[in-house]
């Protein structure tokens, strides 16, 4: 019987801020949460569970306005399971296949059940309750973990309402501005086929957290980011989660069903403004930014390069697996590779204009 981990509304943390350096203002006070992840990481870790032992990891920040975060991290390259082979962005869930309900029970930390206090209407009742946290054997940074709803369901890599909703509140229930959270689709990088996001700490700021946006569809909350790479965000809050869960993932559904892969990166953020925001505001973090990235598909075996561009090397988190790319690769170097895998301009306009089209007609 693994830990259940039990939270509402109540637990989430709303006083979240950054300074203006790369840092926190000051040292947070670990939540609940970031207490049972990282003690619960940390034993695996001690245990011996992982690939490999995750030291500190080499980190510098490359030169040049989008702050790309460089890690050096050889020994997931060298030690990670081989990812399958992913031949559709529908692709059905395969039991043969490698999946979580094969992994070593000793890798679950806990289960994640919220406390709905007498039943939240918001929750779809044909999508399961509970979201089984466990440890990435293969981690990219400290506290790296696998959120997976309701494995035994078997859900095929695509996401679902609840997914996103839970996404959102883990970020929500940790006072640690450098946990993220994120998930590839299937053609854009995803090795497992098997519904799950990822969740890690980097104690690094990353642009997208504060990246100016243009309004799409504001009602809705859809917004498009106007720097590089180019993508869809959405923000919100604690009071909103659900109904943002619902709206994003009509975006992701969009998305599948027109064959596009896509990455979704979630962070804490400063409020989206077409406007020259406060420096107060731009360093607020109380809400939750939900980056979408429309991209190329790559099927197959995945390609070597310096790096494969999946959700953290969008989001500007870039892990290197040799030292020659990791000292050599310039921003320059960086935007030229996350570009190839990127829609053509004129390709992501008309997806712009008919994903507006198509939450307006909802």
């Amino acid at each position: 019987m693994s830990l259940q981990f039990v939270y509402s509304n109540k637990d989430f943390v709303t006083d979240v801020r950054r300074s203006s350096g790369n840092s926190l203002e000051k040292t947070p006070t670990p939540s609940n949460f970031d207490t049972t992840i990282q003690v619960g990481w940390t034993d695996r870790m001690d245990r011996g569970l992982f690939r490999y032992h995750l030291g500190d990891l080499q980190t510098r920040i490359l030169p040049g306005p989008h702050g790309f975060v460089a890690q050096l991290n050889i020994q997931r390259g060298v030690e990670r399971r081989k990812p399958q082979e992913i031949l559709s962005i529908q692709q059905e869930f395969n039991a043969k296949q490698f999946n979580f309900n094969k992994i070593n029970p000793q890798e679950v930390i806990f289960e994640m059940i919220k406390d709905t206090e007498g039943g939240d209407e918001n929750r779809q009742l044909h999508e399961p309750c509970r979201m089984v946290v466990l440890v990435n054997v293969s981690p990219l940074e400290f506290g790296h973990c696998l959120f997976v709803p309701d494995p035994s369901r078997c859900f095929q890599q695509v996401l679902t309402t609840f997914a996103i909703q839970v996404g959102i509140e883990t970020v929500l229930l940790s006072s640690d501005p450098g946990f993220r959270v994120g998930f590839n689709s299937l053609g854009a990088f995803a090795s497992v086929n098997h519904l799950h996001m990822h969740g890690y700490y980097l104690d690094h700021e990353l642009k997208v957290e504060s990246v100016p946006v243009k309004p799409l569809v504001p009602e809705k909350g859809l917004y498009c980011l106007l720097d590089f790479p180019g993508g869809f965000l959405f923000y919100t809050e604690s009071d909103r989660v659900d109904r943002v869960a619902r709206i994003i993932c009509q975006v992701t559904n969009f998305l599948v069903d027109g064959n596009i892969a896509h990455n979704l990166f979630l962070t804490r953020g400063c409020p989206p403004c077409d406007c020259m925001q406060k420096e107060e505001d731009l360093r607020s973090r109380k809400g939750v930014r939900i980056v979408i990235w429309p991209r190329i598909s790559c099927f197959g075996a995945k390609e070597e390069s310096a790096f494969n561009v999946a959700l953290c090397e969008l989001a500007g988190h870039l892990p290197f697996k040799n030292k020659k790319d990791y000292e050599l690769t310039t921003e320059k170097d960086v935007i030229d590779i996350i570009q190839r895998y990127l829609l053509p301009d004129a390709e992501f306009h008309a997806l712009e204009q008919q994903l507006t089209r198509h939450l307006m007609g909802l």
